[in-house]
């Protein structure tokens, strides 16, 4: 019975000494692999001929497998999200010495008055979680994930 249990310990800490496998992330790896290729995001509504091109590492892999999926958010709650966000970071922009203008580069021309769809007010409302979280950057409305 002593042998037994010696064994079995034996067999173990072999066991849990021996090496990981490298294991397949799925999609997650692919993401992030793309993100490499391409760091680029495009918002636009065609139809009312807005667009907003986002160049930023990290905001495409962050808009794919980190943000909340299209659909969690109405869209009337990120309209109202974005007229504040949008006035905030323009507000930045226009005071270079006082915020970083690596960061904020141009002004976002954003209409509340105008619908521009779902996908461009989620795009825009998660560039500024991402925005929040990677410079830890405070806006007067929070960001959420």
């Amino acid at each position: 019975m002593k042998n037994l249990i010696y064994a079995l310990v034996l067999g173990l800490l072999i066991y849990s000494c021996s090496s990981t496998k490298e294991r397949s992330m799925g999609a997650s790896n692919e993401v992030a692999q793309n993100d490499t290729v391409s760091d680029t995001v495009r918002i636009a509504n065609d139809s009312l001929e807005y667009e907003i091109i986002i160049i930023d590492p990290g905001y495409s892999y962050f808009l794919n497998a980190v943000a909340r999926p299209e659909g969690y958010h109405s869209q009337s709650y990120l309209e109202n999200k974005n007229r504040f966000l949008v006035s905030d970071y323009n507000q930045r922009v226009r005071e270079p010495f006082r915020y970083n203008p690596d960061i904020y580069t141009q002004e976002i021309n954003y209409d509340p008055n105008i619908d521009y769809g779902y996908d461009v007010n989620y795009k825009l409302y998660n560039y500024f979680v991402y925005l929040s979280q990677k410079y830890n950057q405070r806006f007067s409305v929070p960001t959420r994930l």
